[in-house]
């Protein structure tokens, strides 16, 4: 009787991963996985493309706008040494 009883059980098992549903719930998560990976990918390809033109265009331009603002300093600072009038920065 035993040996029927898990005869009975395999073959529910057996129904149950067989059923549409099962192998319908198997495809979405394969497919939602299939998703999550290639949007993690492109993900990490845009962060690499806007990190690396943020380091090629954006830090020149704000090392060489610091040294414009320290090259000004120094100018008012000579002319009031100078006893020259100073010329008031332009205004941005």
């Amino acid at each position: 009787m035993a040996a029927k009883n898990e005869g009975v059980l395999s073959r529910v098992s057996s129904t149950i991963s067989d059923s549409p549903i099962v192998y319908k719930g198997k495809r979405v998560a394969s497919d939602a996985g299939f998703v999550a990976k290639k949007l993690l990918k492109s993900t990490g390809k845009a962060a690499w493309i806007a990190g690396t033109t943020f380091l090629i265009l954006v830090v020149p331009l704000i090392i060489e706008m610091d040294r414009e603002a320290q090259y000004n300093e120094l100018e008012l600072q000579q002319a009031s040494l100078l006893g020259t009038p100073s010329v008031a920065a332009p205004q941005k």
